[in-house]
């Protein structure tokens, strides 16, 4: 939904309050480096650290990470058993949940409570809604988009990020193999419909989102590489996961991931030339929700 010519480009940080060291990194690339915004995790162990962090940051725009997956609920246990184990923790078969959001109105119901639950906490922060996204990409789903932008709505809900990856931007970040393609290909009826779905209902959204086949590992060499490729016009959201340092916690969930190396990515001095020598203009999404 890029309006008007001219590369654009939102720097996003993912799981915005997960953790301390999530947090500093955050804070660190927006004051010294690219970042531009940050998707926050409303029920994390982290979030009232972040919030603190977001409001001494006014240039920096916060949006909700919406999440049902890979943590813990805001409501209790007892009012959304069908979305969580026995640990009370979002449960992770993501195919079986999702056929039980599609085809059964008690978990519907309940996941649509949860979802208002994590918006009305963020509108308690006091903090401007820039955007929403979901941990995992979970938004995909039908049923969970329907409910994000219905909710949303009444919270003043303005930009969603489209999850679409051009396959020229996966080889570009040194992609190979075919994964990249097949996921291009499966996941190209959901993204139509919900590209669809956002302009029909008048929300801004990236044209398109690099990082997905790189997702941890956005290094520095990377980042400048998918910088390369941007193509001539339009929005393009790129996210990453920074941290100061892999903690134990974010160990246990992302073990495989380079959080360290991103945040240097962010706040590379090659990166910040690049942007000013390429005339790239960086911005949040409620910047480029007008133009």
């Amino acid at each position: 939904m890029g309006q008007g010519g001219g590369r654009r480009v939102i720097f996003n940080a993912d799981d915005f309050g997960l953790d301390m060291a999530v947090n500093e990194a955050v804070e660190s690339a927006h004051r010294d480096g690219v970042l531009t915004t940050a998707s926050l995790m409303v029920a994390a162990p982290a979030a009232a650290d972040a919030v603190a962090r977001a409001r001494a940051l006014p240039g920096l725009g916060v949006g909700l990470h919406l999440t049902l997956v890979d943590g813990t609920p805001l409501l209790p246990a007892e009012q959304v058993p069908d979305l969580v184990d026995e640990q009370g923790r979002f449960a992770a078969d993501l195919w079986r949940r999702g056929v039980r959001y599609f085809f059964l109105p008690q978990v519907r119901k309940q996941l649509a409570a949860e979802i208002r639950a994590q918006f009305a906490a963020f509108a308690a922060t006091g903090l401007e809604l820039d955007h929403a996204n979901a941990h995992k990409h979970l938004h995909l789903h039908p049923t969970v988009l329907t409910q994000m932008l219905e909710v949303g709505k009444e919270f003043g809900l303005r930009a969603v990020r489209l999850p679409w990856e051009p396959l020229r931007a996966a080889r570009c970040s040194g992609a190979k193999g075919v994964a990249p393609t097949f996921w291009s290909i499966f996941l190209a009826p959901w993204l139509a419909r919900m590209r669809r779905q956002l302009d029909r209902r008048r929300i801004m959204h990236n044209d398109q989102l690099y990082g997905l086949d790189a997702t941890g590992h956005m290094d520095e060499e990377r980042l400048l590489r998918m910088l390369r490729c941007l193509p001539a016009t339009g929005v393009t959201e790129i996210y990453l996961h920074p941290a100061m340092v892999q903690t134990a916690a974010l160990h246990a969930l992302m073990p495989n991931y380079e959080p360290h190396a991103e945040w240097a990515a962010l706040t590379s001095p090659r990166v910040k030339d690049y942007l000013r020598d390429q005339d790239i203009a960086k911005g949040t999404f409620r910047d480029f929700v007008a133009r």
